[in-house]
């Protein structure tokens, strides 16, 4: 399997999976970008990409349908509104905050894990075989500063496009919570799709 035909259809199983939990939580918005998800990494979320983490972005997603402000710190500390949202999505989280990510660091219920666990299964077998495509990747390969460092500290920023050619470099989830409109044309910011070349 090549690298240049893993991403579609990691994120095409992200988008399924995205689908699966708007089917119990109509008010979550579309995910505008599933492919930005893939590399990105965030010491507020505690871990790789999963299902876990994609139920967490969930709900910064209903948090901002809400109009609930659920983090602080540049939105490393999740507040305890982030913790009721993620209770209704099937979440949990010890009882004391983390003193620097509040309540990030949730892990799926027994009941979501039965609800879910078709939808899991499927993702895991798309990120097994995401990790093997690009298992080949050289020392060589440039990963940035996240991948460098362990952490991104929020996010790895990416350039958002306009129809008007202007550009913005945004944290993909952020983007994928709520449209940013171009004060030049009044369209929205998106990230470009990659192109492979053949």
């Amino acid at each position: 399997m090549s690298t240049t035909q893993t991403p579609p259809v990691l994120a095409a199983e992200l988008a399924q999976a995205w689908a699966d939990i708007q089917r119990y939580h109509p008010e979550l918005p579309d995910l505008a970008a599933p492919e930005s998800l893939i590399g990105e990494s965030s010491s507020a979320c505690g871990h790789e990409l999963s299902f876990e983490r994609l139920l967490h972005e969930a709900v910064h997603g209903i948090a901002a349908a809400r109009g609930v402000r659920d983090t602080s710190r540049a939105g490393r500390y999740h507040n305890r509104r982030f913790l009721a949202i993620a209770e209704e999505l099937g979440l949990d989280h010890p009882e004391e905050p983390h003193p620097s990510s509040g309540f990030s660091l949730v892990t799926l219920t027994p009941e979501a894990k039965r609800r879910y666990r078709p939808t899991t299964e499927r993702l895991q077998r798309a990120l097994k075989a995401h990790t093997a495509a690009t298992a080949g990747d050289t020392s060589r390969s440039f990963r940035g500063p996240a991948a460098r460092h362990g952490s991104s500290g929020g996010g790895v920023r990416v350039k958002a496009v306009c129809d008007c050619g202007r550009n913005v470099r945004v944290v993909p989830s952020v983007l994928a919570q709520a449209p940013i409109v171009c004060g030049g044309c009044g369209k929205p910011f998106r990230i470009p799709e990659v192109v492979a070349a053949s």
